[in-house]
């Protein structure tokens, strides 16, 4: 089977950059505690629900993986891009990071406590985004919980040619949080928590739309 273009160009372009990638990222979390506090409820919800490995799927440079370890979650990475990957392990060399689709991951039905898609399924084109949704409740356990980011917005999908000074190509969707969650809702996953916050438009991570935040939990 011939892989889907836009798993091929969102890998090559993350490989491209992923050499400055983990430098531009480091931090970002401390810049924005809103976010910050919004995972760590996530993380009191997957110990609350009886704890258990959690995925970050689309983990980047592990920023976000490396951030729920500290809370004292048993996290790990995914991501498509192995030059990513490669950085995760650099950054966080204490913490595990693998390959992977997140529309067909490698892992066991029902395995995980916990999945985490942070500004991950922002590249998936909207017709393969019911399946990717399918596969998250394949492999949450019964209570487990999804915590979805992405940005805000009905206009047509943003195509980024440069990033960090590479060449790139690479294609961002905007999508509604109510649109969202009847997907998540479709596939077995009820949203329980949804927070939307306005654009940061200065500072060190600038944003050109608002931001949605999505918690949804597999039924027990």
């Amino acid at each position: 089977m011939i892989e889907a273009d836009y798993l091929c160009e969102t890998r090559t372009s993350y490989e491209a950059v992923a050499g400055d990638y983990a430098a531009w990222a480091r931090g970002e979390l401390e810049a924005k505690p809103l976010e910050a506090g919004l995972l760590a409820g996530f993380a009191g919800l997957v110990r609350a629900s009886g704890g258990g490995d959690v995925a970050d799927v689309g983990c980047g440079t592990g920023r976000v993986t490396a951030h729920l370890h500290g809370l004292g979650l048993s996290v790990f990475g995914v991501d498509l891009s192995p030059g990513m990957v490669a950085a995760a392990r650099r950054e966080h060399p204490g913490l595990r990071f693998e390959e992977g689709a997140m529309g067909a991951l490698d892992l066991p039905d029902g395995g995980l406590a916990g999945l985490v898609a942070w500004y991950s399924t922002i590249h998936v084109p909207d017709g393969e985004l019911p399946g990717v949704f399918a596969e998250f409740h394949r492999v949450l356990a019964p209570g487990g919980h999804v915590v979805l980011a992405f940005q805000v917005g009905d206009e047509p999908p943003l195509h980024l040619t440069e990033a960090l000074g590479h060449d790139v190509s690479l294609v961002f969707r905007r999508r509604r949080p109510d649109h969202v969650a009847e997907l998540l809702g479709r596939a077995g996953l009820d949203v329980r928590a949804r927070l939307l916050r306005e654009r940061d438009e200065d500072g060190q991570f600038p944003e050109r739309t608002p931001q949605a935040f999505l918690i949804a939990r597999k039924a027990a």
